[in-house]
């Protein structure tokens, strides 16, 4: 099986070519290496499977439609799972265009490349922050998403409805995924897990906001990368039961799906804290600040459609994934 990989040196992206390279697939990975943050951790995670035979990298940018175009029309992929996103919503407040120019334009431009080369199957990012003002918890992909807190969480809700329009109108398998807090080694520096565990380990303040109350569904690479996978293999079919008149929020009368990979175990950040504290053997000292523009208060994610679908259910342990992540930090850092 060929499959494009975009966004291939990212933290989801390089652990996924892994995953799919140790199965015998045939992996092409894109990435525009952009200095989001610092490149050289995008260098790091990609030495670690560049040399595979099954694997050939390019440096290319979605929003480069040509480039695109010319990389379907060459390849005649299988599958495509789009990783390459402008991630991070507080990033999103300063630099809309961005979200725009990536995740929608250039989300637009794999539509187009999946539409014309028969594409089997397209998986892509969602995220947990659609849900925006959402309180109803757990969140569930049968509720309405229809107001987000951020651009980026407008921009992953219309990935899902731009696709469904590529389902619908050309019979595009389509599945998108809303991913719910993901930690672990080789993560993004932009993320609590890293820039706390940077801190304390520097002797430095950390920064909690709305004081330390959130709760969030933290889900571990692997767990992560295992859903993927398993959603890759099953592409979407059409919901033979649906009804225009009581639609289903998740699925269509088109080969269309939505699914949330979470943890379906919500953890307050100061217990996340108090974890991190524990691997590192450090007492954090903590700045508590109120809430950021854009974010979400608390997430949970209903996964009872993925188990349905998929047999499967995200599980890591907090205690240890934080440990694991700990270990490689240290490693990676030379503490």
């Amino acid at each position: 099986m060929k499959v494009l990989v975009t966004g291939a040196a990212g933290f989801i992206g390089s652990a996924l070519s892994i995953r799919l390279l140790d199965r015998g697939y045939k992996i092409l990975g894109i990435d525009n290496h952009n200095d989001y943050y610092n490149p050289e951790l995008k260098e790091a995670r990609l030495a670690r499977h560049i040399n595979h035979e099954n694997y050939t990298h390019i440096r290319m940018d979605i929003q480069d439609g040509k480039s695109v175009e010319e990389l379907f029309n060459e390849h005649q992929f299988d599958g495509v799972v789009n990783l390459a996103a402008q991630a991070g919503v507080r990033y999103s407040i300063e630099n809309p265009l961005a979200y725009i120019n990536t995740n929608m334009v250039g989300f637009g431009h794999i539509l187009e490349g999946c539409r014309h080369n028969n594409v089997g199957h397209l998986v892509y990012a969602s995220s947990s922050s659609v849900y925006g003002s959402n309180t109803k918890m757990p969140f569930s992909v049968h509720d309405n998403v229809d107001h987000p807190l951020s651009l980026y969480a407008a921009s992953k809700k219309a990935n899902e409805l731009m696709a469904h329009t590529y389902s619908h109108l050309y019979d595009l398998p389509t599945t998108g995924l809303r991913f719910f807090t993901v930690y672990g080694p080789w993560g993004r520096p932009d993320m609590a897990l890293f820039t706390f565990t940077k801190a304390m380990l520097a002797g430095e303040k950390i920064k909690v906001f709305n004081y330390g109350n959130h709760q969030r569904d933290f889900t571990y690479i692997d767990d992560i990368v295992e859903g993927i996978v398993r959603v890759l293999d099953k592409p979407a079919v059409l919901n033979l039961k649906w009804n225009g008149d009581k639609p289903d929020l998740s699925s269509s009368s088109a080969p269309w799906r939505i699914y949330n990979i979470g943890s379906n175990s919500p953890v307050k950040l100061l217990d996340y804290i108090d974890a991190l504290e524990k691997s590192l053997g450090i007492e954090a000292e903590k700045e508590l600040l109120p809430l950021q523009p854009g974010d979400v208060p608390d997430t949970f994610a209903d996964v009872d459609d993925l188990i349905r679908d998929f047999d499967y259910k995200p599980s890591m342990p907090i205690k240890k994934g934080v440990n694991n992540f700990t270990k490689w930090f240290k490693k990676y850092y030379n503490y």
